[in-house]
């Protein structure tokens, strides 16, 4: 439990910020890994005594827990109906926004928990240890210890074991932001939208680095023929199958750098199964649904594909960073109107350019996380973001979002629920009135 405690503040109880006073106030920061943790602390610099108050950003527990909401609802009804799942390839479903609106509140969690260091070492220290904790639970809930409670499986093979994911995605992405945060700040007074991007114009040019970075592997590196193989019956030999690439800057299912890289360092037995892609109408009769190979389906229908690979999550760190800009106008900014139109900027900018990119031909694709794929969403996560601001912090309908907020502040342990598969295990068997069968499944003594 006390390790539970730990992971889950990297996107809950960060989402504090100073309250409405006259006077400025120095956010003294808390440590970030602790076990046990201090409470926030706040000292006037006033001459005079003014009562100390926090107050939690409560917009930023509001959209977590919409985030966590539409998770479960694209996770549970996607394979009834395929508008809610995820885009077979090029394209955008609402399924496709839940990744990038975590990454999007984990960058803005972070500019709060960052705004005053004590020691930029020991803050080090601590986001990475938090990273590997998150990485081992990613690890833990998808390489067989404990998966699926319908199935009942346990074991690990490690051979086989899937290295990237979601939550590992999320470490990665927390790790090199938090960094970012900790390290990468000019000595700037903030107060205009140009000082602001000044002080954090390091910042900046990582995102650009990265995005570049991307673009030149996406496009540059050549892609040579390859070939897998899939396992028959037990005395049977595995079935291999040929695709044949020899290209340069495709981003098609087979032969793009996305998928190369990750079979090249990861290895193809280490990447997810049951690739996105199978539901494309070249992979199956009931497209866009998971179905049976038409005749003359491609030899890569089958292949092996991770939509969390290494070169994709260089890309969601750019998400993670842009959250973290719309943090740092929460930290410097008090007026509930310019916070807004600083938000509003970034945003309208954003939407345009990856509507313009997929225009040209770079398509708006989650799997590969397309340059066009991280502006459009990211601008979809800002712009919500300020309504959410609007509703909540600003006109205080709070009282209407309470069980948004509750499942904002427990996201981790509703997302652990759900890779167990543990809503419907438990749906079922209240349905038929015999809850106490799923309770013995959970604990792994039920038939």
């Amino acid at each position: 439990m006390e390790s539970y405690e730990a992971i889950k503040n990297i996107d809950e109880d960060e989402d504090v910020e100073m309250g409405h006073q006259h006077k400025q106030q120095i956010y003294e920061s808390r440590s970030v890994i602790n076990n046990v943790e201090s409470p926030t602390s706040f000292t006037s610099i006033s001459t005079k005594q003014q009562p100390q108050t926090q107050q939690r950003l409560l917009s930023l527990d509001v959209f977590r827990g919409f985030t966590v909401l539409l998770m479960i609802l694209v996770d549970e009804a996607g394979g009834l109906v395929p508008a809610l799942n995820h885009s077979p390839w090029n394209g955008l479903t609402l399924a496709d926004f839940v990744m990038p609106f975590f990454l999007f509140i984990v960058g803005v969690s972070l500019a709060l928990a960052y705004k005053k260091l004590s020691s930029r070492v020991v803050a080090s220290r601590n986001a990475f240890l938090r990273a590997l904790k998150l990485l081992a639970l990613g690890l833990f809930l998808q390489g067989g210890y404990f998966h699926r409670l319908g199935d009942l499986t346990f074991g690990v093979d490690l051979k086989q074991l899937r290295w990237m994911g979601i939550l590992q995605r999320i470490a990665i992405a927390y790790l090199l932001t938090a960094l970012c945060e900790i390290w990468l700040k000019a000595d700037e007074t903030v107060n205009s939208g140009s000082s602001l991007v000044r002080k954090y114009r390091y910042q900046w040019d990582v995102a650009l680095f990265l995005s570049g970075l991307y673009l030149c592997l996406l496009y540059g590196l050549y892609v040579p023929d390859w070939e897998y193989q899939i396992p028959t019956e037990p005395s049977s030999a595995p079935m291999t199958f040929s695709v044949k690439c020899g290209i340069r800057g495709d981003t098609r299912p087979a032969c793009n750098a996305v998928g190369m890289i990750d079979r090249t360092i990861l290895g193809i037995k280490h990447l997810y199964r049951r690739p996105i892609y199978a539901r494309m109408q070249e992979c199956s009769i009931n497209s866009p649904d998971y179905g049976p190979l038409p005749p003359d389906a491609p030899s890569w229908c089958q292949a092996a594909f991770d939509p969390e690979g290494l070169l994709s999550t260089v890309m969601a760190i750019v998400t993670c960073l842009v959250g973290l800009h719309y943090g740092h106008i929460i930290v410097h900014f008090k007026d509930h109107k310019v916070r807004m139109l600083y938000w509003m900027i970034p945003s309208s900018c954003l939407v345009v350019c990856g509507l313009t990119l997929d225009m040209f031909g770079m398509h708006i694709n989650k799997v590969l996380y397309s340059l066009s794929y991280t502006c459009v969403t990211a601008a979809a996560a800002g712009f919500l973001f300020v309504g959410t601001y609007l509703l909540v912090d600003v006109c205080g309908y709070s009282s209407l979002t309470r069980i948004l907020q509750w499942m904002g502040k427990h996201a981790l342990m509703i997302y652990i629920l759900v890779a167990c598969n543990v809503f419907p295990v438990l749906i079922q068997g209240f349905y038929w009135g015999k809850p106490q069968n799923n309770i013995l499944k959970l604990i792994g003594v039920g038939t």
